[in-house]
């Protein structure tokens, strides 16, 4: 999955996906200015696609969580963040948060969110979740996590719970450095562990796997790159059948250590199915060029490979066919189309919308 630079398609963007059958995008504030533009710029993404012969639509993606992370503006819902969610405690302001996410993001043609974090808020000094979650008991993260899946989900947007596992117990940044979370492995499936599984009883999509070294898992290895933690704990333990994600590779958690020809392979071989370079097009073409390596010499096996294919297809399949390119028309109308849900959510979360 690549993100690139720009309110149209560019070069670096159309070569990924016409030479290298690139078939995930991720948009970004920077690729963002009005819901006409986000509709045209997708219909244009997916034209490319077309003409390359891809025999899927692409896969569109974006991080509207609501509060500090959220790439569409206004005129889109300025959501409250999901603190002020796990404030108001209600399983129906949430699903119907989902939906109206599902609305505005379904009417550009973007048709998976990565939300929601169901990371527990249980470090103060966490600089990278806070008040991105629900909050710190692990039933209320679940259940409003899990309600949230539901709307968005039943509204033709897939869900990807995120990040697994551990990141709300951390006190270092992984776009910079690599965390570390010390707690034993039956603390882990108590509480860190719980909101995935609800997530995935409610059927989300998606999970995403976070930069960080869970030391009792394996001191080595980031999640993203642990075969222990994605294919003991996600396939295994949790049994989830889903699509993968990884955490943005081009993090200095990943970036500093290993070149992206080996964390792509890593990341594959670990068990993720779909893996992020959001920015930089050299490192895009370098992990590109590392996975076809590792897939020719059988580094990464083709049964894996399959297997993540099979799964990528069933969630395109699922909220991408029947294919329709987004009308800007109809984009600029559901935008905005939130803010009632949104000052619910203010009111009952105890701030003023």
């Amino acid at each position: 999955m690549a993100g690139f630079h720009g309110h149209t398609a560019s070069p670096d963007v159309r070569v990924l996906i016409r030479e290298f059958g690139l078939g995930h995008v991720v948009l970004f504030a920077r690729n963002v200015d009005a819901p006409e533009q986000v509709a045209d710029l997708v219909r244009e993404l997916q034209s490319i696609a077309r003409d390359a012969g891809h025999p899927d639509p692409l896969l569109v993606a974006v991080d509207q969580e609501g509060g500090r992370v959220a790439r569409l503006k206004q005129p889109w819902t300025v959501w409250p963040s999901q603190r002020i969610v796990g404030r108001a405690a209600s399983e129906d302001l949430a699903r119907r948060r989902g939906a109206a996410l599902a609305a505005e993001l379904g009417a550009c043609g973007i048709r998976l969110d990565f939300a929601p974090v169901v990371d527990l808020d249980t470090n103060p000094n966490s600089p990278v979740i806070g008040d991105r979650s629900f909050g710190h008991d692990p039933e209320l993260v679940g259940r409003l996590g899990a309600a949230l899946v539901r709307g968005l989900q039943e509204n033709g947007v897939a869900a990807c719970a995120k990040h697994f596992i551990g990141q709300g117990d951390t006190d270092l940044d992984p776009h910079l450095e690599l965390p570390a979370v010390h707690h034993p492995r039956p603390r882990l499936e108590e509480r860190e562990m719980a909101p995935f599984r609800r997530a995935i009883e409610a059927g989300v999509s998606g999970i995403m796997t976070a930069h960080v070294l869970l030391t009792d898992l394996d001191p080595d290895l980031p999640a993203t790159l642990s075969p222990r933690v994605v294919k003991e704990l996600v396939r295994g333990a949790l049994k989830f059948t889903g699509v993968v994600f990884s955490d943005d590779m081009e993090m200095h958690a990943v970036a500093k250590r290993w070149k992206p020809s080996e964390s792509a392979v890593l990341a594959a071989r670990a068990g993720c199915d779909v893996i992020e370079y959001c920015a930089d097009h050299a490192q895009q073409a370098d992990a590109l060029e590392g996975l076809i390596r590792a897939v020719e010499s059988e580094d990464i096996s083709w049964t894996d490979l399959d297997d993540s294919v099979e799964r990528v297809r069933r969630l395109k399949h699922q909220y991408l066919l029947p294919h329709r390119d987004p009308d800007p028309r109809r984009a600029r109308l559901a935008a905005g189309t939130g803010e009632g849900v949104a000052r619910e959510i203010a009111a009952r979360g105890g701030i003023q919308a």
